[in-house]
């Protein structure tokens, strides 16, 4: 699934070529990835893309909205008078479509959107843009790093006091758009354990797990998001956060860039998770308590 960051890119990436553009035609190839009438945005003209944690929300000009989650498999391809791709990379990038994993087709007068999904697990869903905030699916998200108060992290931590910390700030609940990596990324930079029980985090910790998310995140957004195997930027280029800036995220093995102790993998509510065993120790009266 992507994270924040790259669907920030997506976003970014998307809105120079569909926005102003209208849609002339949709075609829905599978029932389960399209939700709503198509007929509700026929012959719309895209006005705005936004985004509220990891989906895209596309505007119209008749008062509806597509909401976009690509989840894990899903990719967005515009064939123009260039083709720029995003989502899960494969084939398809550079393939002749719509072929067997192409869900929904929209055509618009300069270009055609591919929504594709070889698992089927995202979707697009047809809604009125003045119940976008009231979906489900959005209403159930928290604020985003940028917008969170340091005491209102820190009151939501108590609520979970006896759960690793890692797992909490995954919680898109309890704060929105941090996955495994940016979350790696932000319990080192805090000097954190990741497996310090909530509950154990100070105010002054809580402030520096916002401060420093935010940072990771916008050094991410600037670099086009990860360079992990599934996603590229919507440019077609991919993300170069890891090779420039990650400082412990998949670098197992290699030394710390903060005090040259050798960077450990380990698991933390079941996911893998990378850390300085000197700069994150780990204090069993924070764990174990």
């Amino acid at each position: 699934m992507p994270e924040l960051p790259e669907v920030e890119t997506i976003k970014r990436g998307l809105s120079s070529f569909i926005v102003k553009d209208k849609i002339k035609k949709t075609t829905i190839l599978c029932e389960k990835s399209f939700q709503g009438e198509s007929g509700e945005i026929a012959g719309a003209l895209i006005v705005n893309i936004r985004r509220f944690g990891k989906a895209l929300i596309i505007d119209l000009d008749n008062k509806n909205s597509l909401m976009i989650h690509l989840r894990m498999t899903g990719q967005l391809i515009y064939d123009g008078k260039e083709r720029y791709a995003a989502g899960h990379p494969s084939e398809n990038f550079v393939d002749k479509l719509p072929n067997k994993q192409t869900r929904v087709i929209f055509e618009f007068q300069n270009g055609t959107l591919y929504f594709n999904d070889q698992r089927k697990f995202g979707f697009i869903k047809v809604l009125e843009t003045k119940e976008v905030e009231n979906d489900p699916f959005i209403k159930k998200l928290a604020k985003e790093p940028w917008q969170i108060e340091p005491e209102e992290l820190y009151e939501k931590l108590q609520k979970h006091q006896n759960s690793p910390i890692k797992a909490v700030i995954l919680d898109q609940t309890v704060i929105a758009g941090l996955g495994n990596i940016y979350a790696d990324e932000t319990l080192f930079m805090s000097q954190i354990h990741p497996k310090t029980k909530a509950g154990k985090i100070t105010k002054q910790q809580a402030e520096e797990i916002i401060k420093n998310a935010k940072k990771v995140m916008e050094k991410s957004i600037e670099s086009g998001g990860s360079t992990l195997k599934d996603y590229k930027k919507a440019d077609g280029e991919r993300g170069d956060y890891l090779d420039k800036f990650a400082q412990v995220f998949n670098r197992q093995g290699q030394k710390c860039p903060r005090c040259g102790k050798i960077i450990e993998k380990i698991r933390v509510a079941g996911r893998g998770t990378h850390i300085c065993p000197n700069c994150q120790k780990e204090s069993q009266k924070e764990i174990n308590d």
